[in-house]
């Protein structure tokens, strides 16, 4: 189903492209181009082309929000790891040496006149 809709999918992406391409330029459009008017004028009358846009806009819009829906649902909560089979590496336990003792993270005590020199343990 999922490759049905996808090849429906890019049909509806190239056609869209095909029909945006064929439309007739209102001018204006990076500051080239005649035709004046823009937003003062009345709107203009629905060409075919501007209809034919809309509608393959719409169905590529539709088929978008399938294809999110459908591989939501063939996901099922996995994750790419659990798709590969490695296992995730432990995570760091307290005494394992990466993380320095709690004592060492704390200030000197009120009344320690040592000097902070750093050791080189």
């Amino acid at each position: 189903m999922e490759n049905v809709v996808l090849i429906i999918h890019l049909i509806l992406a190239l056609g869209l492209v095909a029909v945006v391409l064929m439309q007739r330029s209102e001018g204006g459009g990076l500051g080239m181009g005649g035709g004046g008017g823009g937003a003062m004028t009345g709107r203009a009358a629905a060409t075919a082309m501007g209809k034919v846009t809309w509608i393959l806009a719409i169905c590529f819009i539709i088929t978008s929000i399938t294809l999110t829906i459908i591989a939501a649902q063939n996901s099922a909560g996995t994750s790419v790891i659990d798709q590969l089979g490695i296992t995730p590496p432990a995570q760091n336990a307290p005494g394992d040496g990466l993380v320095p003792p709690a004592g060492d993270l704390l200030p000197p005590a009120a009344g320690d006149n040592a000097p902070l020199i750093p050791t080189a343990d």
